[in-house]
């Protein structure tokens, strides 16, 4: 302050310069701004300007990262695709087909856990016409994982390998769909779902006819 009680320049209050982002950094604070909201209004209820505004940019901001909603939705429905096939994946390291199963089990159970508002993105359709981002083709990349050891499975004990995609389909839906329920359900807790939904699939494999015949009228 100066003598004649004025203040001076130096006396005011500085205001802290804002931290400018660089592009890579905007781009993934839009993602998580993005993922969180599709996550709890599913893609029709999020617009850009909500976007936007969350993440303290305007709407061009968006658009020159992604081209539009559609282009960030697709980004995020992509990453959580690969978040989960990796998981699934890496678990799979057992020897013994029932320890494949419980893995299997598990990595997804602990991406709901994990990644929720990834998994629920995903169990959603996907409006998007031109993203492979769906559910079902989310259990197809998974099942195919699975095809091949079942096929091996099969072959050591006499079936027709040939059938393994099938099975591969019922098993990997079976728990994708048990592990949507438990997204919110989320008893009984995580080690027994995956305890019941091995119980079911192992004792169904391990009793399987190699022709499995229909007792009822209807043979078409």
């Amino acid at each position: 302050m100066a003598i004649d009680g004025s203040s001076t320049s130096s006396d005011k209050p500085r205001r802290g310069r804002r931290v400018r982002m660089t592009g890579a950094e905007r781009r993934q604070q839009l993602l998580d701004v993005g993922r969180t909201l599709f996550a709890e209004r599913g893609f029709e209820g999020t617009s850009v300007e909500e976007i936007a505004a969350k993440a303290g940019v305007s709407k061009p901001v968006v658009y020159e990262h992604f081209g539009g909603k559609e282009g960030l939705y697709a980004v995020v429905v992509d990453r959580e695709m690969r978040q989960l096939l990796d998981m699934v994946t890496g678990a799979l390291t057992a020897g013994h087909p029932r320890e494949l199963l419980e893995q299997a089990a598990f990595a997804l159970l602990d991406y709901i856990e994990t990644y929720t508002d990834g998994f629920r993105i995903l169990v959603r359709d996907s409006p998007v016409a031109q993203s492979t981002g769906t559910f079902a083709s989310l259990i197809s990349d998974i099942a195919t994982q699975v095809e091949d050891i079942l096929g091996l499975e099969f072959k050591a004990r006499g079936f027709d390998p040939k059938l393994a995609p099938l099975y591969a389909q019922a098993l990997v839906g079976m728990v994708a769909l048990t592990g949507q329920w438990w997204l919110d359900a989320r008893k009984p807790k995580k080690a027994e779902v995956a305890a019941h939904l091995v119980n079911l699939a192992w004792h169904g494999l391990d009793g399987l006819e190699q022709r499995p015949r229909l007792i009822g009228h209807r043979k078409s």
